[in-house]
């Protein structure tokens, strides 16, 4: 562990709250949670004005509405996160070559690898800068940690929040850290915290006095020196600029069991090309394809088949995962399905023989399959015509052969051809609740239309920031709604309270 505070952790404020609240300045300052909607969803970030009701990552969407049923709930809008992401992650690369991305809104930076002298007032002015920077580029705020050790910045940024900095000078890492309740340090969770407390141990002043050989006898070997070490605020952890990944996957649960099997099938084979999307994206192929399957008594098991090569083919892996699946009884229910393939490499050019012969073979028995059984009907997609799967949960879902959503689903970006862009605030018994704004706008004006409303479509997330060429109000920027609502706005409940 070096002395100076030239260790940097980044993390985002509530990032998809706040993403969703820059966007929608209907919401700012309101409560906000970003989340699965279904029954059994989950929540993935609340904004500080939800938090305060007890809401919290994690939590079940069910327990969430209890807690805070006038909150808005939106769906997630994982391009927009990522679009943000990029934005962030450039800024942070500008200050030095070793950044580690732990996520989306979350990152190690080594300042003094990129020339940052190694001194407390120099590595806060950074840091000050940045913090600036990602503001003025984004319109969002991140909370910042200077430290000697990665162990230590993460802690730094945690007592920094919201929209802080927090800076451990040399000497004062055990007066911090003493105090702290064990499961403050990394690698301790559950089961850790509670194996110390059975002998009395709470506080990372404690962990570190019960000494180095009583944790090993306890946690073992490995286990015990790192917790020491840890407890004694020494983190010899470098910051890795490149955190390889090991696998690419995809997963859907479903709000009720699927027990249907040509449901499951249909839903592997769409799951394994949307893993194939990302894997190309990411540049990468693999050789070893995974299934997922959890089952409705939260039973979870894994099946994998190792190719003779590498591949990004979508004929390949969608044939190996169905290949897969057939040999998983699911007649009982399942409640999770995911694809998944590991052992990757570069992308490398394969045999294209090969694969055309395959993707022939694919469709031709595709063609045989739609001829013979034209009737069978995917339930949540309809029947016969194959829909493009969205990019991200938060985007509609087509209906057949129309281009329409079948549901709009709250938070989704929408353009209107008279009204301009705007968000689904709602929707249920056949009509659409959308609010008209931008994020750089007023609050908007919400207005309800037919679901299948021809000059209602999807649309793209916009910047948070307005473009510098922006220089008119755009046409969705519509005056807010007046004190009575001249329409009364149709909404699943609890989706969004006004």
């Amino acid at each position: 562990m070096r002395g100076a505070p030239t260790i940097l952790h980044l993390d985002m404020d509530a990032f998809y709250a706040s993403a969703e609240q820059a966007a929608k300045p209907s919401l700012r300052g309101k409560p906000v949670i970003v989340g699965g909607l279904g029954p059994r969803g989950v929540v993935a970030t609340a904004s500080y004005e939800a938090r305060v009701f007890g809401v919290h990552s994690a939590m079940a969407m069910a327990q969430a509405r209890r807690l805070c049923p006038n909150a808005a709930y939106l769906t997630p809008r994982f391009s927009l996160y990522r679009q943000v992401s990029d934005q962030v992650m450039g800024l942070l690369r500008t200050l030095s070559p070793l950044v580690e991305p732990l996520s989306l809104d979350e990152a190690f930076v080594d300042l003094e690898a990129g020339g940052t002298e190694a001194r407390v007032a120099v590595a806060r002015a950074v840091a000050e800068r940045l913090r600036a920077d990602i503001r003025a580029v984004t319109g969002l705020t991140g909370s910042v940690g200077l430290a000697g050790s990665k162990m230590l910045a993460k802690i730094a940024s945690e007592q920094a929040k919201p929209d802080g900095l927090t800076v451990i000078e040399p000497g004062t890492e055990r007066e911090l850290l003493d105090p702290m309740p064990v499961r403050t340090l990394p690698g301790v969770g559950p089961a850790t915290a509670e194996a110390l407390r059975r002998v009395g141990i709470h506080t990372v002043a404690e962990t570190r006095e019960a000494g180095e050989a009583e944790l090993v006898r306890l946690l073992g070997r490995a286990h015990g020196a790192s917790l020491y070490l840890m407890a004694s605020g020494r983190d010899e952890r470098p910051v890795v600029a490149e955190r390889d990944a090991k696998s690419i996957s995809v997963e859907d649960t479903f709000d009720v069991d699927v027990t249907d099997r040509t449901r499951v099938q249909l839903e592997v084979a769409r799951l394994a090309d949307r893993c194939v999307r990302r894997l190309r994206e990411a540049g990468r192929s693999g050789r070893t394809v995974v299934i997922k399957v959890r089952r409705y008594d939260f039973s979870t098991l894994t099946r994998s088949e190792t190719l003779r090569g590498p591949t990004d083919d979508p004929g390949v892996v969608r044939e190996a995962a169905a290949r897969l699946i057939d040999g998983v009884d699911t007649t009982a229910g399942v409640r999770l399905l995911g694809v998944g393939v590991s052992g990757l490499a570069d992308y490398t050019q394969e045999d294209l023989f090969a694969q055309a012969a395959q993707a022939a073979e694919a469709a031709q028995a595709a063609e045989a399959a739609q001829a013979a059984h034209g009737a069978v009907e995917d339930p949540e997609r309809g029947s016969g015509a194959e829909v493009p799967e969205p990019e991200g949960p938060g985007a509609p879902e087509a209906a057949e052969g129309s281009g329409r959503p079948q549901v709009w689903l709250p938070g989704a970006d929408v353009r209107h051809a008279e009204y301009g862009e705007g968000w689904v605030q709602g929707s249920g018994v056949g009509r659409v609740t959308v609010r008209f704004e931008v994020p750089w706008s007023g609050p908007g004006r919400v207005r309800t239309f037919a679901v299948d409303d021809p000059e209602l479509e999807p649309g793209e997330p916009l910047p948070l920031v307005r473009p510098p060429e922006s220089a008119e109000p755009p046409e969705s920027a519509e005056p807010p709604d007046p004190p009575e609502p001249a329409e009364p706005a149709e909404h699943p409940a609890g989706t969004l309270s006004r």
